[in-house]
């Protein structure tokens, strides 16, 4: 792009320290940083008591309070809804359990392949199968695993009970399955707030987690009120879970401020893009499972794909997706064009040829498993499902784990409940969820989690990269059990795995055949993503000088190849004929994939006005 030739006049200074690089940057960059508008206009990070034209404005905040907050409608903050409630009605006793979601309905924003392992599931509500509107799940009936070389496919044993052995297990649409559990978690006396972004932390005078506020709504892109602003609510709770989901704005806050992670690793992520097609019946499969490794991607990037067919009455879909470690160290990959070039394999292309596309969507996973996992349990509050990270990287499977760490929050918090004396139940004071933790690691989370520690890393460790892994993961690992003498390290952040571009090939991807690839633009189409125009971008940034000077100049913009939303462009200012990042931010589908590759770490995700964002079906 005309943006990327311009590269080289930055160089100098994106290599002076940062106090120092917009002084040492060429003069026509000094311009361009010093007369555009400010990038970042959003209310979470300025400072409007110092804003006149918030002056005279009415800034308090509604209070509520409830016994029980849940920030998060997924898998996690509903199993520990229902949980909460079943202990509540089996003690003929009724605490008040709320939950919030930042979309406008329950599974709007959930996404995942899914393979369900129904462990967790079977001991929440055991009769699952044969209650009313549980016809989302496709029992497996066919489970392959392959090794793709650019034009062969190479069959890989499934070992029985190994991680990837899917006996057992279930097809789903785990959007549908989220709506109906939140279906259950009402029925129950859940109150289930949807279209509700949490976006600030509340703390007492102790330091402990009080709740949190819901986001306000009427401020213009410019950060100034609209004739429509309404501050947001605070609600304030004796516990509050975070069940967000992968790098949750307020749990990224919460660690921050409470120094939750200082005794673990960093977390290491991935990206999952998914498509949701219908198939010519030809070759359609009900109940076949198939995951792939190998091409597109080369043997020191973590990436493979999902290949599930659905049963659903009257139809054929089939869920596809690639998963590709953020910890890759090209800048010029691109996940989406990866994702696109797996489906023309010659051992892939057939299924789709003659099909429809329907959905597209992409999201952040937690990779880091055990060593990744922070303190989960603290005063006022705990760490819940993916917020916290308890992905079986091997089993690509991470509900069951997920919904467990709900139920078992949920019952150390009941059990805190029942012991406070009956003078201070009315009040709001924070009960101290260090039990939580305590019942997690002596669970079947953390002995699934230990077994399979090594399984991630190993790709990092030796020179042969994903082979060495695949060779470790079918001896070492499905032999011991975990019972090896040793805990590898992920060895270190994601964001700063990224080489220079001038260290890096690009890499040329084929253009979309509109047949089975697609470009970028039709594909966030089909998210359904919305979000209000007139709001102050959610992509903020720490320093508007940052992009160019450092991402742009030394990186090569990696965020407009990262985000598989179109959300970042490297664009010409018109004024100076200098770069400029345009950020557009109603792209945005929530995978928070730039908060956690960006190099300079400058970009900071927040919750936008609740409701928006994109509107899965079934995904």
């Amino acid at each position: 792009c005309t943006a990327t030739k311009m590269v080289a006049p930055l160089l100098r200074a994106a290599r002076a320290p940062s106090r120092q690089r917009l002084a040492s940057a060429p003069s026509g960059v000094r311009r361009l940083l010093s007369t555009q508008p400010r990038i970042t206009t959003h209310y979470t990070k300025l400072d409007r008591s110092t804003d006149e034209r918030w002056a005279g404005v009415d800034m308090e905040r509604a209070v509520d309070e409830t016994d029980v907050l849940i920030v998060g409608g997924g898998p996690a903050g509903l199993a520990a809804a229902i949980r909460l409630k079943q202990l509540c009605n089996a003690a003929g006793v009724d605490y008040r359990v709320t939950l919030l979601e930042k979309a406008s309905q329950l599974g709007a924003h959930t996404l995942s392949g899914a393979v369900l392992e129904p462990r967790a599931l079977d001991e929440l509500l055991p009769d699952w199968r044969s209650m009313d509107g549980a016809t989302w799940a496709t029992p497996v009936k066919e489970d392959k695993m392959g090794l793709l070389t650019e034009t062969l496919r190479i069959p890989l044993p499934v070992l029985p009970k190994s991680p990837v052995d899917n006996h057992g297990n279930y097809i789903v649409r785990l959007g549908n399955m989220v709506a109906w559990l939140g279906e259950q978690a009402e029925e129950l006396g859940v109150e289930v707030f949807a279209g509700y972004g949490a976006v600030e932390l509340l703390y007492d005078e102790a330091g402990n987690v009080r709740g949190v506020a819901t986001n306000d709504v009427g401020v213009a892109k410019d950060g100034s009120p609209k004739p429509t602003f309404e501050r947001g609510m605070e609600l304030h709770a004796k516990v509050t879970m975070f069940g967000e989901g992968c790098r949750g704005s307020l749990t990224k806050g919460l660690m921050a401020k409470l120094n939750l992670d200082a005794e673990c690793e960093p977390q290491t992520y991935g990206i999952g893009l998914k498509e949701l097609w219908r198939v010519d019946p030809a070759v359609h499969k009900p109940g076949n499972v198939e995951h792939t490794a190998g091409w597109p991607v080369d043997r020191h990037t973590w990436g493979g794909s999902f290949l599930y067919h659905l049963d659903e009455p009257g139809d054929t879909l089939v869920s596809c997706g690639y998963v590709i470690g953020l910890d890759y160290t090209n800048p010029y990959l691109n996940p989406f064009n990866e994702f696109q070039r797996w489906k023309t394999h010659p051992a892939i292309r057939p299924t789709f040829e003659g099909g429809e596309r329907l959905s597209y969507g992409a999201r952040a996973l937690n990779e880091g498993g055990l060593q990744s996992v922070p303190k989960l349990g603290f005063a006022g509050g705990a760490l819940i499902g993916c917020a916290a990270g308890f992905l079986n990287v091997p089993k690509i499977k991470g509900t069951h784990t997920a919904m467990k760490s709900g139920m078992l929050a949920a019952e150390a918090a009941f059990e805190a409940l029942q012991a406070l004396p009956e003078e201070e139940k009315a009040q709001v004071v924070p009960l101290d969820m260090a039990p939580y933790e305590v019942a997690l690691k002596e669970s079947w989370v953390w002995k699934e989690l230990h077994e399979v520690r090594n399984v991630r890393p190993m790709a990092h460790a030796t020179p042969l990269g994903m082979y060495g892994m695949f060779a470790y993961t079918g001896a070492v690992q499905y032999l011991l059990r975990g019972r090896e003498p040793f805990t590898l390290s992920h060895g270190g952040a994601d964001h700063a795995r990224l080489k220079p571009a001038a260290e890096c090939a690009p890499i040329a991807y084929p253009k979309p055949d509109n047949k089975v690839s697609f470009d970028l633009l039709s594909s966030v189409a089909l998210t359904g993503t919305n979000h209000e125009g007139d709001q102050p971008p959610h992509l903020t940034l720490k320093s508007d000088d940052v992009p160019v000077l450092q991402n742009l100049a030394v990186y090569g913009g990696p965020e407009q190849r990262f985000c598989p939303a179109g959300v970042y462009e490297y664009v010409e200012d018109e004024a100076t004929k200098m770069p400029k990042l345009q950020i557009n931010a109603q792209n945005c589908i929530h995978c928070k994939t730039c908060d956690i590759k960006c190099p300079s770490q400058n970009i900071d995700w927040v919750v936008p006005e609740g409701g928006g964002g994109p509107a899965y079906t079934g995904m």
